[in-house]
C-alpha cells in the first residue's frame, strides 16, 4: 500500500481514539444539567407561593358560596309564598309556624342561619305575608274577601264610590274558591278585557241604570261613524251644530299667559310739571312791594 495512505489511516485511528473521551464529558454534562431541570420542577413551592394559591382558592370558593347561599335562601322564599297562596286559595287560612311551613314545603334541610333571615327579615318584610301576634304566618291577599257575598259588597261600594272595576287577577288571588263565586255571580257581574293589557275588569252590574232606548235612536246611533275621529273633531263638530255639552269633558287646551313686556327707559316720555292754570286770576305778584 501506498504510504501516504496508511500515515493517513493510524491518524484517523488516533482522531477516532480521541473522540470517546470528549463523548463522555457530553454525556456527563447533559446528565447533569437534566438533574438540574428535574431539580428544578420538583422545586418545592414557598410558603408565600402556597399561602397565596390557598387565598385565591379560598375566595373563588367563598364567592362561589355566597352566591349558591343567596339563590338558595331566595329560592325558598318562593316556594314558600307560593306554596301560601295556594293554601289561601283553597280555603285553608288558619297561621302557621315557620317549622310547620317547611314541614309542608319540604325544606326540611334549612339550615339555622337561613331559618332566622326567614322569621326575622324575608317573611315579616314581604307583601304577600301577614304575621300574627303570636310568631305564626298566614297569606296576605290584595283584597279582603272571604265569600260571595263580600265581594258582591265590594263590587256595589266600588261602584257607588265611582273606583270603577276590580282586577280580575286580584280577584282570583285573594278569593277562595274564586270559580263556584264567579259563576254564581254571573248575572250579577260584567267583565271587560282592558285594551291596554289584555286583562279583564270585574265590574258590578246596576240592573237600576238600565234605560229603555228606542230602536230608531239606536240604529241612528250606530249609524254614526266615529272610529277615525279624535276628541278634537268631535268637540269641533258638536260646536259647529251648537252643542257645547262635552265642552267640560273633551281635552283641555292650555292657553299659555300673554308675557307684557316691561317699559324701558327709552320708551318712558318725560312729563312736564302741570302748571296751576285754572288758579291765574287768584295769584297776585308781590315782586313790586319792595
Amino acid at each position: 500500500m501506498d504510504p501516504a495512505l496508511l500515515r493517513e489511516r493510524e491518524l484517523f485511528k488516533k482522531k477516532a481514539l480521541a473522540t470517546p473521551v470528549v463523548e463522555k464529558k457530553k454525556k456527563e454534562n447533559d446528565s447533569s444539567s437534566s438533574t438540574k431541570d428535574e431539580k428544578k420542577r420538583i422545586k418545592p413551592s414557598t410558603p408565600a407561593s402556597s399561602s397565596g394559591n390557598a387565598n385565591s382558592s379560598s375566595a373563588i370558593l367563598s364567592y362561589k358560596t355566597v352566591g349558591g347561599n343567596s339563590q338558595l335562601k331566595f329560592g325558598i322564599l318562593a316556594k314558600i309564598v307560593k306554596f301560601m297562596k295556594t293554601r289561601h286559595q283553597e280555603g285553608d287560612d288558619h297561621p302557621l309556624t315557620l317549622d310547620e311551613i317547611l314541614d309542608e314545603t319540604n325544606q326540611l334541610f334549612v339550615t339555622n342561619n337561613i331559618k332566622t333571615w326567614l322569621e326575622t327579615e324575608a317573611l315579616p318584610n314581604n307583601v304577600k305575608i301577614e304575621v300574627t301576634p303570636d310568631k305564626k304566618f298566614i297569606f296576605k291577599p290584595p283584597l279582603k274577601i272571604k265569600d260571595k257575598k263580600s265581594l258582591l259588597r265590594l263590587l256595589k261600594n266600588y261602584d257607588l264610590k265611582g273606583f270603577g272595576g276590580i282586577l280580575l287577577d286580584e280577584i282570583q288571588e285573594s278569593l277562595p274558591q274564586c270559580e263556584k263565586v264567579l259563576k254564581h255571580l254571573q248575572h250579577e257581574i260584567i267583565y271587560i278585557t282592558r285594551p291596554a293589557d289584555k286583562k279583564k275588569v270585574v265590574f258590578y252590574n246596576d240592573k237600576t241604570a238600565n234605560l229603555a232606548i228606542d230602536e230608531e235612536f239606536q240604529k241612528l246611533w250606530r249609524s254614526v261613524p266615529v272610529e277615525s275621529m279624535d276628541d278634537e273633531k268631535i268637540e269641533d263638530y258638536l260646536e259647529k251644530q251648537g252643542i257645547k255639552s262635552m265642552q267640560d269633558h273633551g281635552i283641555k287646551k292650555k292657553v299659555a299667559p300673554i308675557k307684557r313686556k316691561k317699559p324701558t327707559n327709552r320708551n318712558r316720555q318725560f312729563k312736564r310739571p302741570r302748571e296751576n292754570e285754572h288758579l291765574a286770576d287768584v295769584l297776585e305778584n308781590y315782586d313790586n312791594m319792595a
